[in-house]
């Protein structure tokens, strides 16, 4: 175990990948046109000797700035812009005009690389133990553990290489962090959870509460707690939002699949199997025992029933309700959620209704 208050470093807190020697002879977050387009593969248009400070979004870009065109919608905005270049998509027919256009493949992609390039450096840590940690002395720590102030650490807890614990981070008995994660404030991974690499948990998450159970007791009077005897399992590369929570199984084990994203605010219930690289967006109350594949995508304030099965590359729309199963590869949306073309026919059919009642009414006089 690593002790003390050493060396300082800067952690990987996205783990993005950047080129550090594009930026050998370039001031600080300042990159030549010719070095951005070469980052992202593009291709450049108009004039290559400009310097860029700073990225914005195409409304409040200012000279100096780039931005970036991924659809005709923001095409019209191009000639108002300010902006002295734009990524854009290959398929868009834009001039540049006095400016810089560097056409990629997908904007939205290319400018994701080049938000990690000019990303500030993450809050800084030290390696090591910070003295008022305290953390049980039969938990492992791996090389470049840093854990920070008021963090604790139970019993035969197991922490990965290089993975920060920023501040008040609580990891109880018998949990598992794995390598190169990072676990912002006030997290607590509860007893016998696992997180895997290459993981972030954002502050205030909770791994591990006890799933709810209630049942009514043979006289009625009272409610009984239904034991909650499980784990949690948390694949490599997964993110959990802040104030987020994955409640622990009932009998085995709620778990999250490899890449899977999930949003601030999210309830995920007991003994949910949640697939790979799905995407749970904020708000989203998912029931317990929800049996979810791979690649799918969840809205905004959507709730899903208890015991539900959806499939792979599966879409629900916002604000839906999800009460049975949806096969993969389908869209779905609306109260209760139905394939997405349904649900707009009978929003449509509904805003008719006042029109069709009015006639009824004078038919009938």
């Amino acid at each position: 175990m690593q002790v003390g208050y050493g060396r300082e470093c800067v952690t990987k807190v996205y783990r993005f990948q950047v080129v550090v020697k594009l930026i050998k002879s370039v001031k600080m977050n300042q990159f030549s046109i010719r070095e951005i387009a070469q980052h992202v593969s593009g291709n450049i248009i108009g004039n290559e000797n400009i310097t860029i400070t700073g990225l914005e979004q195409i409304e409040q870009a200012q000279p100096g700035q780039l931005t970036f065109i991924g659809s005709r919608k923001y095409s019209k905005l191009w000639e108002s812009c300010q902006a002295s270049a734009a990524l854009v998509n290959e398929d868009l027919e834009l001039s540049p005009g006095n400016r810089t256009l560097i056409q990629v493949v997908s904007a939205d992609l290319a400018i994701a690389q080049l938000l990690e390039l000019f990303a500030p450096a993450p809050p800084r840590s030290s390696a090591g133990v910070h003295q008022t940690a305290v953390v049980d002395p039969t938990a492992k720590l791996g090389n470049n553990v840093s854990v920070g102030p008021g963090c604790y650490l139970g019993p035969h807890v197991e922490v990965g290489d290089d993975s920060l614990l920023y501040a008040n981070v609580t990891v109880m008995d018998e949990s598992t962090i794995g390598c190169r994660s990072v676990v912002w404030p006030g997290v607590v991974v509860r007893d016998r959870c696992h997180v895997g690499d290459d993981c972030i948990l954002y502050q205030n998450a909770s791994i591990g509460s006890d799933g709810f159970g209630y049942r009514p007791s043979l006289d009625k009077k009272t409610l009984v707690k239904i034991p909650q005897i499980g784990e949690v399992i948390i694949g490599n590369g997964v993110e959990v939002g802040a104030n987020s929570c994955i409640d622990r199984g009932k009998f085995s084990a709620t778990r999250i699949g490899d890449g899977t994203k999930i949003d601030n605010l999210v309830q995920i219930g007991h003994n949910c199997r949640i697939g790979q690289s799905c995407i749970i967006v904020a708000a989203t109350a998912v029931g317990g025992s929800v049996t979810m594949g791979d690649f799918t995508t969840v809205a905004g304030e959507v709730a899903i029933s208890d015991h539900v099965t959806i499939g792979s590359h599966v879409t629900i729309g916002g604000g839906s309700i999800v009460i049975s199963d949806v096969e993969s590869n389908q869209f779905v949306s609306g109260f209760p959620a139905a394939p997405h073309k349904t649900t707009l026919q009978q929003w449509a059919s509904i805003r008719k209704l006042p029109a069709i009642l009015k006639k009824l009414n004078l038919s009938k006089e």
